[in-house]
């Protein structure tokens, strides 16, 4: 069920974001990053770039951990 919800907001942020791109309006790669940071539970294209994202900024590590943490939609 979670998978069923997840995906589809994942999908929205990631669009969102490519029109955040474009449209100045937008923040595009905050979106991206956030719909990136969702489906990557589900999709294991977007969880090995989590894992690079990880293991070469380590700041960034911690806090998608702490994210995980306090937003149990994210983790598995």
């Amino acid at each position: 069920m979670k998978r069923m919800i997840r995906i589809p907001i994942g999908v929205a942020f990631i669009g969102l974001g490519i029109a955040g791109l474009i449209l100045p309006i937008l923040q595009g790669w905050l979106f991206l990053a956030i719909g990136s940071l969702v489906l990557s539970v589900d999709i294991k294209f977007f969880a090995r770039i989590e894992s690079r994202i990880s293991r070469r900024f380590p700041r960034i590590g911690r806090a998608l951990h702490r994210l995980k943490e306090r937003f149990p939609i994210l983790a598995a």
